[in-house]
C-alpha cells in the first residue's frame, strides 16, 4: 500500500478494463492486490450503470502512487482504508490536526472526500501455519519474542510502513530480522516451508486455504483498517449518480462477503468483473448494466500493440539522443567521461524508483514508462558509440584528413561506418533491456506483456504468467533478428561480423 504523484498526457495505450459512453468521464483506480481490484471492479460497474464512460486503472501499483494520482486528477476514485489514510498517508497532517478537525477535514484540504464504511475491516495481522505454531506454542505475536530463529517474509510495502514492522517490531521488542517479499510470493514462501511467519491482510482467502493461524495482536498494536471509496471533491460536480451509486455500497459488504469475493478470484480463478458483477447482480439489484457484465480480457495483440509501443517510442529517442551523445563523447574526452558516467549512473537507478520518480514530471500510464526506458537504453548506445569512434585505427584517420574531407564528411563517410558495427551492437543490447524493462511498466498502469505477468503472480496463474513471459522472450528475439537484419542493410560489408 505506498509510492509517488501523477496527471500528464497518457500515450495510447489499452487499460485492462475500459468501457465507452456519452457519459462524464471516470477513471477508477485499484493498487496490486486482489481486493482493491475487485472493489475497483464494483466501482467501475457501478460508474457504467450511473451511464458514465468509465476506465478502470488496475493495479496500480502502492498507495502513494494511486494517492497522489487521485490528488492531481489522473484517476477520480478508488478504495482505500481508513488506517491507511490516518497512519500512513496523512500522518503528519493527522498527528497535527487541532481538536474537532475529522479525516473528512484533511481529505477536503486535499480536494477530496470519502464514502463512509462500505462494513468491513481489513486489518494487518501477523501469521504461521497453524502446525508450526501448534508445535512451538505460538498463540501471540508476544510469543515471537522466545523464537530469534524464526523466518520472517514480509509484505515489501509492510517493512517500510510506520503501521508495519518498524513500528510492530519495536512495540513487541521482536528479535527477529525481516526479508521483504511480494505480497502473494510470501504466502508462497510460508506455504512451501521456505519462511514461518508472514504478514496478512485479515480478509484474505489464503488464511484459510493454507492454513494459517493468525496471531493475537495482545499488545494493540495494528488499527482498524475500514475499507471507504475516496474520490475527488470535483467528481461530486461532474458525476453526481456516480457518487450516489458507489455510495450504494456503503455498509453492503462485512468481512464474510469479502472474503468469498477474495477466495473466488484468487481460489477458484474467476476473473475480478465477473466477481465484482455477481456481487453486485446478487446485492445491489440493476445496478450492473449489459456491458458491466461482459468479460473484458485484454489479448495478446492488444498487450503486444502496448509492448511494442513503449518499446519503439523509447528506443527510437534513445537512439537520436545517444548516437550524437556518443560522439560529442569521442571527440571530447573530458566531456565524454561525464556523459558516460551519467549515462552509466542513470542505469543503476532501480526501474520501479525510476518510474515513482518520474510520476510527478509525466504522470501515470505509459508516460513514465517510456521515459524510464529511453533513460535505460542511453548507456549501451553512448557507450559504443563511444567505443566505436575512439578504437577506429589512427592511421584511418590520418587517411581521411589526407583526403582533404571535412570534419563533417569525415565522420559521414569514414567514422561512422567504421563504427556502426559496434553502434548497433549496442542499440541491440538497449532494445533487449528495453522489451525485458517494459514489464515493469505495468505497475503505473502502462500495460503491455507486464499486466498478465502481475496478475498472474498476484492470483498464483501459471498460465497467466507465461502469457506474458512468453510473448515478450518472442518479441526480444524477434527484435533482435530485426536489427540483425538492419544491421545487414547500414554495415559496409567488409566490416560485418562473420555471424551476420
Amino acid at each position: 500500500m505506498t509510492d509517488a504523484r501523477a496527471a500528464i498526457v497518457a500515450l495510447a495505450c489499452l487499460s485492462a478494463c475500459t468501457s465507452s459512453g456519452g457519459g462524464p468521464r471516470v477513471t477508477v483506480a485499484s493498487k496490486a492486490f486482489t481486493e482493491s481490484v475487485i472493489l475497483g471492479e464494483v466501482a467501475a460497474a457501478l460508474a457504467r450503470g450511473a451511464g458514465a464512460d468509465v476506465e478502470h486503472r488496475r493495479q496500480l501499483g502502492g498507495t502513494e502512487i494511486v494517492f497522489r494520482a487521485l490528488e492531481t486528477g489522473a484517476v477520480d476514485v478508488y478504495p482505500e482504508y481508513t488506517g491507511t489514510l490516518t497512519l500512513e498517508i496523512l500522518r503528519a497532517e493527522m498527528a497535527g490536526t487541532s481538536r474537532g478537525r475529522t479525516l473528512a477535514d484533511v481529505l477536503a484540504a486535499h480536494g477530496l472526500r470519502a464514502t463512509r464504511a462500505l462494513g468491513f475491516h481489513n486489518n494487518y495481522g501477523i501469521a504461521m501455519t497453524e502446525a508450526r505454531a501448534a508445535a512451538l506454542g505460538i498463540r501471540r505475536i508476544s510469543d515471537l519474542r522466545a523464537h530469534p530463529e524464526l523466518r520472517v517474509v514480509l509484505s515489501n510495502e509492510v517493512m517500510s510502513r510506520a503501521d508495519g514492522w518498524p513500528g510492530l517490531r519495536a512495540a513487541y521488542a521482536l528479535p527477529q530480522a525481516a526479508r521483504g517479499m511480494d505480497h502473494d510470493l510470501a504466502y508462497r514462501a510460508i506455504a512451501g516451508g521456505a519462511a514461518d511467519v508472514t504478514d496478512v491482510y485479515t480478509t484474505d482467502a489464503e488464511i484459510r486455504a493454507h492454513g494459517l493461524r493468525v496471531l493475537d495482536d495482545d499488545r494493540r498494536f495494528f488499527a482498524a483498517y475500514e475499507a471507504l471509496f475516496i474520490y475527488r471533491a470535483d467528481l461530486a460536480t461532474r458525476a453526481p449518480a456516480v457518487v450516489a451509486a458507489i455510495a450504494r455500497l456503503e455498509g453492503r459488504l462485512d468481512n464474510a462477503a469479502m472474503i468469498a469475493l477474495n477466495a473466488r478470484a484468487k481460489l477458484d480463478h474467476v476473473p475480478e468483473s465477473e466477481v465484482a458483477a455477481d456481487f453486485l447482480t446478487t446485492h445491489i439489484g440493476g445496478a450492473v448494466t449489459p456491458a458491466a457484465r461482459e468479460r473484458v480480457l485484454a489479448t495478446i495483440a492488444a498487450r503486444a500493440a502496448e509492448h511494442t509501443a513503449m518499446v519503439a517510442l523509447s528506443l527510437l529517442a534513445a537512439i537520436a539522443v545517444a548516437v550524437p551523445l556518443g560522439i560529442v563523447a569521442a571527440r571530447r574526452p573530458r566531456l565524454g567521461r561525464v556523459v558516460v558516467g551519467v549515462a552509466g549512473l542513470l542505469q543503476t537507478v532501480p526501474s520501479l524508483a525510476l518510474l515513482v520518480l518520474l510520476i510527478p514530471v509525466v504522470g501515470i500510464g505509459s508516460p513514465p514508462a517510456v521515459a524510464a526506458l529511453f533513460l535505460y537504453g542511453l548507456l549501451p548506445i553512448v557507450r559504443n558509440t563511444h567505443a566505436g569512434l575512439v578504437g577506429i585505427p589512427e592511421s584511418l584517420r590520418v587517411s581521411a584528413r589526407a583526403l582533404g574531407l571535412p570534419s563533417a564528411a569525415r565522420l559521414r563517410l569514414v567514422e561512422l561506418p567504421l563504427a556502426m558495427p559496434t553502434v548497433v551492437a549496442g542499440i541491440k543490447t538497449s532494445a533487449v533491456i528495453a522489451v525485458g524493462t517494459a514489464t515493469v511498466g505495468a505497475l503505473v498502469g502502462a500495460g503491455g506483456f507486464g499486466q498478465p505477468i502481475l496478475t498472474g503472480i498476484r492470483l498464483n496463474d501459471f498460465g497467466l504468467i507465461l502469457q506474458g513471459a512468453l510473448p515478450a522472450a518472442a518479441m526480444a528475439v524477434g527484435l533482435e533478428s530485426l536489427l540483425a537484419a538492419v544491421e545487414r542493410r547500414v554495415v559496409p560489408r567488409g566490416l560485418r561480423p562473420p555471424a551476420a
